[in-house]
């Protein structure tokens, strides 16, 4: 059957399991091949200024199919881009001028040319003249090979009724330029989306009824079985791979993570000499618990299921369709932003113009809970935002280091510079390297290494005096540290305080077994840059900046300071 390869029994132990969450790895023997879909979309970016559109609800295996399109094209030869919306800053979204430019930056970078939007953008043409130029008479002008330009979560975009608007027609005249131009034939379109476009286009002005669409359908029955089988579950019978079925339906997810905790206990069971070698007799019993705890608190889909329900509630209006369609017996009419909604996280199928649960774990779930706002509980309520408050939190730290990481960073510093802006008030940033980690790692170990790290961090953390300064772990060895209605006179001194504290620690490191180190101490170098938000910069500006100032230290020396001269400072006292 098409979609299925066959192949020996894989697992040998835990450590070849992959714990179902992210994209499957290219290399990965538990992707499952749903063609013909997926053979159409790589043999499709083979034809001049081709489209292609997949749509699929989250955790149906979008990202996965992304990654071997990507691998397809660079197998051709092909210049491939990836620009994820879920990156991009609220900021960006302000204007579609700041959009466009943002959108034609990021894929100069990817495609190693220098930005260089001063000599193509022309206010009087207009944006979307000046990026049709830019991409026209620039990127794909200095690129000799088709270029596979991917539009991931481009759903992000729809939110943004001022951009929707303005930039998917602009995709449409694009692709319909192929039609004439050599040069618009380099250019190959893959967008992604979880959800419908519920924007009003004109019939021909819309990108979403042209080129080749791939909608990810579920896993079949055959394949859910080879699935299993590369989990080393060789069930004889078809009875597993039906209950399994009956409960979560082909949602690759679900049924991923069912066979991912069923395979650890095929492991366990064989290193305790409970079952055989095959596998063959772990299937009812063990499935039969697995699935009827599924629904609860304390089944393997808790988390998964309590993000849903959160989402949910969160948007009473959503909570209060969803209550209908999970009270139905047989399918409902929804509102159709509703019914779009809600068939973007893979809780309904639509079929025509009604809907129905996508399987009976929505249905044992939600009946036991009351959806709409005002009958639910405020004491559920509140047990459910504080949940919600745990696991945002944990999403927000380092694990290693206990402090913010990058997201929380990305995320504080757009806060704050809104703020700043309002205000009128400067905003700093910090930015810090730890000096030669690379040769204290290797030479006293990862376990020294990462106490280092730790020790670093919370050091940094504890020099900062105020509830509205942040520490986050920038990535590796960097730290980062923003610091509000902070000019750059008062940054420099928080900066000072900080090299000088890391010093301090007396983390050793031995000078005699390597010529290039100028201390006996671990040391930081740090860059800072400071500016009073405005139109005319942005948080990537301060940040640009910072790095700049930070390897100006780290050239002139390291275990030092070097304030950026990037920017137009204001130095202003504060209040």
């Amino acid at each position: 059957m098409a979609g299925i390869q066959k192949s020996p029994n894989l697992i040998q132990t835990v450590a070849d399991l992959e714990f179902p969450g992210g994209p499957i790895p290219i290399d990965s023997p538990f992707y499952i091949d749903r063609s013909p879909a997926e053979a159409r979309a790589c043999a499709e970016i083979s034809k001049p200024g081709s489209l292609i559109r997949i749509k699929a609800p989250r955790k149906m295996g979008k990202s996965s199919l992304m990654l071997r399109i990507i691998h397809a094209a660079v197998d051709r030869g092909y210049r491939t881009v990836t620009v994820d919306f879920q990156q991009a800053e609220e900021a960006v979204f302000a204007s579609l001028d700041k959009f466009l430019r943002w959108l034609c930056v990021n894929v100069a970078r990817q495609l190693k040319l220098e930005p260089n939007l001063a000599e193509f953008w022309d206010e009087d043409m207009g944006s979307k003249v000046s990026c049709s130029l830019y991409f026209e008479n620039y990127l794909l002008e200095e690129i000799d090979s088709p270029v596979v330009l991917v539009l991931n979560e481009l759903n992000r975009v729809f939110e943004r009724a001022n951009i929707a608007q303005e930039f998917l027609p602009l995709l449409r005249f694009w692709y319909e330029q192929a039609r004439a131009s050599e040069a618009w034939q380099k250019l190959r379109i893959v967008v992604i989306h979880s959800t419908e476009i519920y924007i009003a286009l004109s019939l021909n002005q819309s990108p979403f009824n042209v080129g080749l669409p791939i909608k990810l359908s579920e896993l079949t029955a055959e394949q859910v079985q080879d699935l299993a089988r590369r989990h080393g579950l060789n069930w004889s019978d078809s009875y597993p791979i039906e209950q399994l079925m009956n409960m979560v339906g082909g949602h690759p997810y679900l049924v991923h993570l069912a066979l991912y905790h069923l395979a650890i206990l095929l492991q366990q069971n064989r290193q305790s000499g409970d079952r055989d070698e095959s596998g063959e007799e772990l299937g009812r019993a063990e499935l039969e618990e697995l699935l009827t705890a599924a629904p609860t608190h304390s089944g393997i889909y808790s988390d998964y299921l309590r993000n849903q329900s959160i989402a949910i509630q969160q948007q009473p209006e959503l909570a209060s369709a969803f209550q209908q369609v999970v009270d139905a017996k047989n399918s409902i009419h929804l509102e159709p932003l509703m019914a779009y909604q809600l068939d973007s996280m893979g809780l309904v199928k639509l079929e025509g113009n009604n809907c129905s649960l996508s399987c009976e774990l929505y249905r044992l779930y939600f009946q036991e809970q009351n959806l709409c706002e005002d009958s639910f509980s405020p004491v559920g309520l509140e047990e459910l935002q504080q949940e919600n408050e745990r696991l945002l939190a944990l999403v927000n730290v380092d694990e290693l280091t206990q402090i913010g990481n990058r997201r929380h960073f990305d995320s504080c510093l757009r806060a704050e510079w809104k703020h700043m802006a309002r205000d009128g008030s400067p905003i700093s940033l910090i930015l810090c390297d730890i000096d030669y980690f690379k040769i204290y790692n290797d030479t006293y170990g990862h376990q020294a290494g990462d106490n280092c790290l730790r020790s670093i961090a919370q050091t940094i953390r504890q020099s900062l005096q105020r509830p509205a300064d942040v520490a986050a772990r920038y990535g590796g060895e960097e730290f980062a540290v923003i610091l509000p209605q902070t000019d750059a006179a008062s940054a420099l001194l928080v900066a000072e305080h900080i090299r000088a504290k890391v010093k301090d620690l007396n983390i050793f490191l031995n000078p005699e077994r390597h010529d290039c180190l100028p201390n006996s101490v671990v040391t930081i170098s740090l860059g800072i840059a400071s500016v009073v938000p405005g139109p005319e910069n942005d948080p990537a500006t301060l940040v640009l900046a910072a790095d700049e100032a930070l390897y100006d230290s780290k050239r002139q020396g390291r275990d030092r300071l070097t304030m950026s001269t990037l920017l137009n400072f204001r130095f202003a006292a504060v209040n």
